[in-house]
């Protein structure tokens, strides 16, 4: 090998290296959608999956609510943890379930629901521009609650029923891996 080609065999052996790291960066993107989709894939059906997923973000409301006033990065990382997830779920519901609903004669309560959908936004938005600490934060936060739950209970005990009766089997099979496409979207 002449001293020629040593820059040719360095350039080749970066291109190696960069192709690598690449590839090694979406296997780890891929593996991450897939861990956070896993609990609404493993949940089963669709309004299974989004009920299982209704639990967890009360869950993220239990331990934002327990917090410490005083502990305002921990407050603010959880609020980006609901938000990440209310998102994702939003993601599925808005572009398979409630696009469903509309295709199904019940565009007045996907409408709606995806009208409450922009209320969310609104207290993450409000949630993210307050001190973290301010004395108003915990109630803004109880009132999202509030909210949320009963949006959750509207979906979980009347519309998603209904629209599971109005769907055969195989509809709701495939309205189920619709709404698992979506939600690796954001995963």
């Amino acid at each position: 090998m002449t001293q020629l080609d040593k820059p040719r065999e360095g350039r080749h052996t970066l291109a190696i290296g960069m192709a690598a790291g690449i590839a090694i960066g979406i296997a780890a993107n891929l593996a991450r959608k897939a861990a956070v989709q896993a609990p609404t894939l493993l949940a089963g059906e669709w309004d299974k999956a989004l009920a299982a997923e209704h639990a967890a973000a009360l869950a993220l409301f239990d331990a934002l609510e327990a917090s410490d006033a005083s502990d305002t990065k921990r407050r603010s990382v959880l609020l980006a943890q609901l938000k990440h997830a209310i998102g994702k779920h939003a993601l599925q519901e808005e572009n398979a379930v409630y696009a469903m609903m509309r295709d199904r004669g019940m565009p007045e309560a996907a409408d709606h629901l995806n009208h409450e959908h922009g209320y969310v936004k609104q207290y993450f938005f409000d949630l993210g521009e307050m001190a973290k600490d301010d004395p108003a934060w915990l109630p803004k936060l109880r009132e999202f609650r509030t909210m949320i739950e009963q949006h959750m209970r509207e979906e979980e005990n009347d519309l998603f029923p209904r629209l599971r009766g109005e769907l055969s089997d195989a509809q709701n099979a495939h309205l189920t891996r619709q709404m698992n496409k979506e939600g690796l979207k954001l995963a």
